[in-house]
């Protein structure tokens, strides 16, 4: 069930512009923690919190081909790099790309599929190599992986700033995961942030200011009404927590 969820939660954030992989495995991760039965095994190897974030992981990247080839609208950078992959060529990617260009299509469908098996052939044998990864002492690998992040940073532009800022988050994520904050929404919110304000700027333009534009409309509206039903239901076990803990200071 975890892998079933994971895959259909992650191709429909897939296709969303902005989310991507990364975004569909932290709500996927998050998911199946708040309907564990025992959460607390999260962090600690739980094989639900692997399988899970890795299905959506893998899903997303199919996810994310259906709005490119169908409205050519790229949703992520990588989609980007492949949109103008196929300008270069001179394929125009949109409503007609599947009935102008089948073999590509389909081609691209059977790539999937090799790929997959290929990923099986390769990794299957090699699950003792990674399992003695995992023996190898913390104190040993961190600052390996802590090095290779440094290398990987300053390798795309030269640039100490980058490594500098990429430490502040690292350091924002450690005090993030130690006090329980989750992580993908302040990601979400950083990829789909710029976007959301200008969206909005437009939408309020176009109803002279007036926010009554979005609930004009039958998708519009149903949108604003499933926001504002999951803001409520974050806010609420918040209230019911506070009620449940006045009781308890009066009997103390």
């Amino acid at each position: 069930m975890p892998i079933s969820r994971g895959t259909v939660l992650g191709f429909l954030l897939g296709i969303l512009p902005g989310g991507g992989a990364v975004v569909s495995s932290f709500v996927s991760y998050t998911v199946e923690k708040k309907i564990s039965k025992h959460p607390e095994k999260f962090g600690a190897g739980a094989i639900e919190g692997v399988a899970a974030p890795e299905s959506a992981n893998n899903s997303a990247t199919a996810g994310a081909f259906v709005p490119l080839l169908t409205l050519g609208i790229p949703p992520n950078v990588i989609m980007a790099f492949f949109l103008g992959v196929l300008i270069i060529h001179g394929i125009t990617p949109g409503p007609f790309f599947i009935s102008k260009n089948p073999e590509i299509f389909w081609g691209l469908i059977a790539s999937m599929y090799v790929g997959n098996i290929m990923l099986l052939v390769l990794n299957l044998p090699l699950i003792g190599l990674w399992v003695q990864v995992l023996k190898v002492p913390y104190k040993i690998l961190f600052p390996l992986i802590l090095l290779f992040c440094i290398i990987g940073v300053y390798s795309i532009n030269n640039s100490t700033f980058e490594i500098a800022l990429m430490l502040i988050f690292g350091v924002l994520g450690y005090l993030m995961r130690k006090y329980k904050y989750e992580g993908a929404p302040m990601v979400l919110a950083f990829v789909l942030g710029p976007m959301f304000e200008n969206s909005l700027r437009q939408s309020l333009l176009l109803s002279d200011g007036s926010f009554s534009i979005f609930f004009a409309r039958p998708i519009a509206a149903g949108g604003m009404i499933v926001t504002i039903l999951l803001l409520i239901g974050a806010i609420i076990p918040t209230f019911r927590k506070k009620r449940e803990a006045i009781p308890m200071k009066e009997e103390t």
